[in-house]
């Protein structure tokens, strides 16, 4: 019995695009042609790819198909697609549960994952930076992040997202005088901030100056300006505290 490249494709349940790809890497063999110019594929062809099927469907790439029915490298090459493939399916179930989290609250597609529950209070350029800090800080501070933006209200947030960049000097005192007690808290119950290096992913240097870059880019003159006033005053604070414990008698 012998079939037209079509009927391959049928019996094995591929397409005759993916038989000519085996062609072409050489994993199939091309029968001849007959006198009327068709290719004429036997049982053999019709067994090898199958199995070649079998072996993908497995996840082995084409490239290691001959490796792993070689018989030597058989179980290391299995293992190995083993972990490739739960690591997959950790990765798969992580996205439904983020997409879960993200219809439930409603929240933006490209939200940071554990922020859907506070994304309506995340502005363009605070959505962004969370993005950054996740690639440079690691879990245990991204886990304080999202502790400090739950701490956020919602009218601090407000005031400074809508802050024209040529907001005056008493408005940008005022919004810097409401964010500070934030800032002050924020520094006192997570002492990393004032140096963060043993939780970062990058380079101190490197680290800073994304940040630095980042900052400029995302935020207009006015904001930055009320950031650094609402920091200083934050400090303020933190150290009339302590001026304040150690007078206490």
């Amino acid at each position: 019995m012998a079939w037209s490249t079509r009927e391959l494709a049928g019996l094995a349940g591929t397409t005759v695009n993916t038989i000519r790809h085996y062609h072409r890497l050489g994993l199939l063999e091309v029968p001849e042609r007959e006198d009327n110019g068709y290719k004429q594929y036997e049982i053999r062809h019709l067994i090898r790819l199958l199995r070649i099927r079998r072996l993908t469907e497995l996840g082995v790439p084409l490239a290691e198909l001959d490796a792993v029915t070689a018989g030597e490298d058989t179980t290391t090459a299995l293992l190995r697609i083993d972990a490739e493939l739960a690591a997959d399916i950790r990765r798969r179930e992580q996205a439904r549960a983020d997409i879960a989290a993200i219809l439930a609250e409603h929240a933006p597609a490209d939200v940071p994952p554990g922020f859907e529950p506070v994304a309506s209070r995340l502005s363009e350029a605070d959505s962004s930076m969370l993005h950054l800090y996740r690639r440079f800080y690691d879990e245990e501070a991204i886990a304080d992040l999202r502790k400090m933006v739950d701490g956020d209200t919602d009218a601090v947030s407000a005031a400074l997202d809508a802050l024209p960049a040529d907001a005056d000097d008493a408005t940008r005192q005022a919004v810097a005088k409401m964010l500070a007690p934030v800032l002050a808290k924020n520094m006192a119950d997570y002492p990393w901030l004032a140096e963060p290096g043993a939780h970062l992913s990058k380079s101190p240097t490197e680290t800073q100056q994304m940040f630095v870059d980042a900052m400029m880019e995302l935020y207009n003159p006015a904001q930055r300006n009320v950031l650094a006033r609402a920091a200083a005053l934050a400090t303020a604070l933190l150290d009339d505290d302590v001026a304040g414990a150690e007078n206490t008698p």
